[in-house]
């Protein structure tokens, strides 16, 4: 095998998404037509067709191709996995939602795929410049999926908003990849891992500050979480769940790869940033959401203490940190996207309804509903036996092997905060008198939110299988 047939076989999940959405782009164009169609439908099949190819490439995991700017190994395609399961769920739930709303656009399947193109860049990344090219094709798909709705005015305002700070943060982000290399004299993150060694100057502090505050602001973690209530509560409530699932997988991935590849040595350095980012997102999360009323606002602070709960397994810097990492946001993917497929079904006379009061008396009208959408609550509180309860356990457990005693002690306790405003949702769907019933639920929607409860019991049973690719996965970084 030649070496440009090589690396193309390391890269084929991508190549794939490359070649099928210029293909769609070209179909859409071709139709002439605003509308959908099929576009939804052919957007999962290539989806799909990546998952396949990173799932049977695993054997080949461990090439370093394109000049050692590009990564295949088992970390990056558990991470990967991941992102191509989130969006090809969107596309599943969403096509109801678009249609009844008038949405139903052939770009929006499109810009998914070219923004998970971006994110299995963004988690192959191997240097500065591969980090930055998947982060702003990611980004720039992403800013244009949050005003989709343009009539509607919270739709186009959340879009705005998170255009204007987005481009603000790929900025900072930017300044500190042009100090890494500044100082380091390379954009590799091996390179510069040997280069700064175990004492890194000023200079390189910083710009380790600044590449943090980038990679921060796609995981929406405090302080640079002031976009996602807005976003998600502005945009279409498909976008909403694809913004909350897989582009947050991406950003922890390379989060991790870059602290675990480039800056071994600077373990003192980037762990102060890394407990301060869990720190402040815990708290927030569990504060914050305490007074919220619309449920899409509640999830975003939800995402954003979820993200500070899995700072808390990167914090500690180990192998065993890592692997909590990687099984917590495989857990947060699937509570979100069931989460996100009772709030699609939340539709009252035809019309979408976004407020906690709305499930009033749910376990009445819609008993099943109402169950799986409690079974994820109590998941997403962290109660056992539910898988929500082992993510949290797998990270705190990495900080206390690590001896952040401290900081594994404020994750509980923020834990016990937030569980308030999870199990106040199935008090007032299991207490409150009935709110007018939801309108019949899109069978897909009613899948993903079916499934996603019972998976997460079924981790208790087995949880082998996915425990043990969360293990290879963070193994393959050291």
């Amino acid at each position: 095998m030649n070496s440009i047939s090589l690396e193309l076989a390391h890269a084929l999940p991508e190549a794939i998404l490359a070649v099928g959405a210029i293909v769609l782009l070209l179909i859409g164009a071709w139709r002439g037509r605003d509308d959908d169609g099929p576009m939804s439908e052919f957007a999962v099949a290539v989806l799909g067709a990546a998952l396949v190819a990173v799932v049977l490439g695993r054997h080949r995991a461990g090439g370093v191709v394109f000049g050692d700017a590009f990564i295949d190994d088992s970390f990056g395609d558990f991470m990967k996995a991941l992102s191509l399961i989130g969006s090809i769920v969107v596309l599943l739930m969403s096509g109801d939602f678009f249609r009844r709303a008038g949405l139903n656009r052939f770009e929006f399947p499109i810009l998914i795929v070219l923004a998970t193109l971006g994110m299995l860049m963004l988690i192959s990344a191997n240097g500065l410049i591969a980090l930055y090219l998947g982060l702003e094709l990611m980004s720039l798909s992403l800013y244009v999926v949050a005003a989709i709705s343009r009539d509607d005015a919270r739709a186009s305002e959340a879009g705005l908003k998170y255009f204007v700070l987005g481009a603000l943060s790929s900025g900072m982000l930017l300044y500190g990849a042009s100090l890494l290399y500044g100082f380091a004299g390379t954009v590799s993150f091996p390179g510069i891992a040997a280069a700064i060694g175990e004492h890194p100057n000023m200079g390189v502090i910083f710009g380790l500050a600044f590449l943090f505050v980038g990679l921060a602001f796609k995981m929406s973690v405090v302080p640079f979480h002031m976009w996602t209530p807005d976003v998600y509560e502005g945009a279409p409530t498909p976008v909403t769940t694809f913004f909350a699932s897989a582009p947050k997988i991406a950003a922890m991935a390379v989060t991790v790869r870059v602290i675990m590849t480039a800056f071994p040595g600077a373990t003192s350095q980037w762990q102060q940033i890394i407990v301060f980012l869990a720190l402040a997102s815990m708290a927030l999360g569990a504060f914050a959401a305490i007074a919220q009323t619309n449920i899409k606002r509640l999830m975003a602070y939800s995402s954003i203490g979820h993200m500070g709960f899995a700072l808390v397994g990167l914090a500690a810097g180990t192998e065993a940190g890592a692997r909590g990492v990687a099984l917590y946001m495989a857990i947060y993917l699937v509570m979100t996207l069931g989460a996100f497929a009772a709030i699609l079904s939340m539709r009252v006379d035809g019309k979408p309804v976004e407020r906690i009061a709305d499930l009033s008396g749910l376990a009445r009208t819609r008993p099943a509903m109402a169950f799986f959408f409690a079974m994820l609550m109590f998941s997403l509180a962290g109660v056992p036996p539910l898988a929500g309860f082992f993510a949290k356990f797998y990270v705190f457990m990495a900080a206390v092997e690590a001896k952040l005693y401290w900081l594994a002690v404020i994750g509980i306790l923020t834990s016990a905060v937030s569980a308030f405003y999870y199990l106040r949702i199935v008090k007032v769907m299991y207490f409150d008198e009935p709110a007018p019933a939801f309108d019949r639920a899109d069978r897909t929607q009613c899948a993903v939110l079916a499934l996603s409860a019972l998976a997460m019991l079924l981790f208790w049973v087995y949880p082998a299988p996915l425990v043990n690719a969360a293990a290879a996965a963070a193994h393959s970084l050291f």
